[in-house]
């Protein structure tokens, strides 16, 4: 895209001319009067600013009654201790939401504790029983040693 010829000020002085001569401003009336350019670009700069001077010149919002100012604080004053209550009951439900996930996940690990616990018991338990019938084979064989060695000699 090529750059603009015409700078905004210069089609905004062409409009305001336009308007002191009595004429309408339109894209073209807007190329006749600054020498050319492309009339939509040209009635779209002459919009934007009749948007923005239109925004300036706003008229003054007048005051509120004092009746009315007193209902809007007193109703503002009532909407905020409303709000702050519910982030106050909205936190509590969150807290107590919360505490009921730890203790479970408590429970579920102290249950998984303990079954650990009673695998470990028992596996000690079987080594013990292993460990005597150990002692007990080997007992054996000892025995049998001395008679083989008994028998040999």
């Amino acid at each position: 895209m090529r750059p603009a010829e015409y700078t905004l000020e210069e089609i905004v002085q062409a409009g305001e001319a336009l308007q002191a001569a009595g004429r309408n401003v339109t894209g073209f009336a807007l190329r006749q009067r600054v020498g050319g350019g492309n009339p939509t670009r040209l009635k779209q700069v002459w919009d934007d600013h009749l948007t923005r001077s239109s925004a300036a010149k706003a008229e003054p919002v007048a005051e509120l009654p004092a009746e009315v100012a007193e209902e809007l604080a007193a109703v503002t004053r009532a909407l905020t201790e409303r709000l702050a209550a519910l982030a106050v009951e909205l936190n509590d439900k969150a807290v107590k939401a919360a505490e009921r996930r730890v203790a479970e996940v408590v429970r579920a690990a102290g249950e998984q504790r303990e079954q650990a616990e009673r695998e470990l018991a028992d596996a000690a338990q079987t080594v013990e029983d292993l460990e005597h019938q150990l002692d007990g084979v080997k007992g054996e064989l000892a025995a049998t040693q001395a008679h083989l060695t008994e028998g040999l000699a």
